[in-house]
């Protein structure tokens, strides 16, 4: 992807990376970057299905680059594909240093999550 088309994507979340967010050797903790792209595409699951959604797979988990302190982290998610009550989403975290322009991708995944009712149960998708 070319910083011109990455520029205008809008990512789902834009976060900073914390200090409280590291592991034992100062980089940021991969679990946690897996928590805001589950947020991110949480939150895109849940404008598509208009209502809960909950995390059923993560797939093809890669770590490209660490994340350091003070980062910027702008995740984006696309939907890749439905089913009945699922849905796909590509996501990709992409980190930027608080100096500097230049962003890099850090990991990527396909996240597939499907639509509940309130019961728990598994409910159609509305149409798209």
């Amino acid at each position: 992807m070319t910083p011109e088309e990455l520029h205008a994507r809008l990512p789902v979340i834009r976060t900073i990376a914390m200090p409280s967010d590291t592991n034992p050797a100062g980089d940021i903790f991969g679990g946690w970057l897996m928590s805001q792209m589950d947020l991110a595409a949480g939150n895109a699951a849940a404008r598509r299905a208009r209502g809960r959604c909950v995390t059923v797979a993560v797939d093809g988990m890669a770590f490209h680059s660490p994340v350091h302190v003070g980062d910027e982290v702008s995740v984006y998610a696309d939907l890749i594909s439905t089913g009945r009550t699922s849905m796909k989403f590509q996501v990709e975290a992409w980190r930027r240093s608080r100096d500097g322009d230049e962003q890099i991708k850090v990991t990527e995944a396909i996240f597939t999550f499907v639509a509940i009712d309130s019961g728990s149960r598994p409910r159609p998708l509305p149409p798209g």
